[in-house]
């Protein structure tokens, strides 16, 4: 349900969430590139997700595992992402981003933008943005088809490794590579049946026409476009 009674209730100090517009989905989508553009063009504080999750959080991460009785470093590498399946990690990615995402939260309550800000990223998730927005055309969820999936492999094999030393980097590499199509697979179900926008990316359109899409979409809320842009 969009815009229910969490709304009300949701701690939002400077009024910024309220005005928050929203890109979720999957990696390998064009989120980040998507909300750049757009941030340029209309003079938007962009919120890039990833950036702030794998950085400003990761003091906070550490103490939750502490405050949860497990070792405050990193699990093993090889048991995250070789000797795990991909159903089981997108389990526990899936179970994670709650929290994840009232970290984000507060990061978003911290700005104070003269316009809009837009936010994107997968842990966005459709059904943790849903109750704190008045219509669901402040969210887009944006996912690659397995073509456009494939071409990027192809393209930027790099963007598809692993950032640690395991034993069997090719098995955690798909391992990484079919998590993350379940991950996006799960926000395109919550999408749908919460009424929120899916578009599917398959490499037909370029970045700047996507971009085109997803502020049509925003439009009730955008600024009028900088005539530099």
């Amino acid at each position: 349900m969009i815009g229910n009674d969490t709304q009300e209730q949701v701690w939002d100090p400077f009024g910024t969430l309220r005005r928050v517009l929203w890109i979720g989905g999957g990696q390998w989508a064009g989120k980040s590139t998507v909300a750049r553009l757009l941030a340029l063009q209309y003079g938007l504080t962009a919120y890039h997700y990833d950036y702030h999750d794998a950085r400003g959080h990761n003091d906070r991460r550490i103490a939750r595992r502490v405050k949860l009785g497990h070792p405050p470093a990193d699990p093993d590498p090889d048991q995250t992402w070789v000797n795990t399946t991909p159903e089981d990690m997108a389990t526990e990615t899936l179970a994670g981003f709650p929290v994840r995402f009232e970290w984000a939260l507060d990061d978003l309550r911290s700005l104070v933008s003269g316009h809009p800000i837009i936010a994107e990223g997968w842990g966005l998730r459709p059904e943790l943005v849903a109750p704190i927005i008045d219509s669901p055309r402040r969210m887009v969820v944006m996912v690659p088809t397995q073509a456009f999936r494939d071409r990027q492999l192809r393209e930027l094999p790099r963007d598809a490794t692993i950032g640690h030393d395991v034993s069997d980097p090719e098995r955690a590499r798909r391992n990484r590579l079919e998590r993350d199509r379940l991950v996006a697979d799960d926000a395109v179900r919550s999408a749908r049946h919460l009424g929120i926008r899916v578009i599917e990316v398959d490499g037909s359109s370029n970045a700047t026409a996507i971009a085109d899409i997803v502020a049509d979409h925003f439009s009730p809320y955008l600024p009028p476009r900088s005539p530099a842009s």
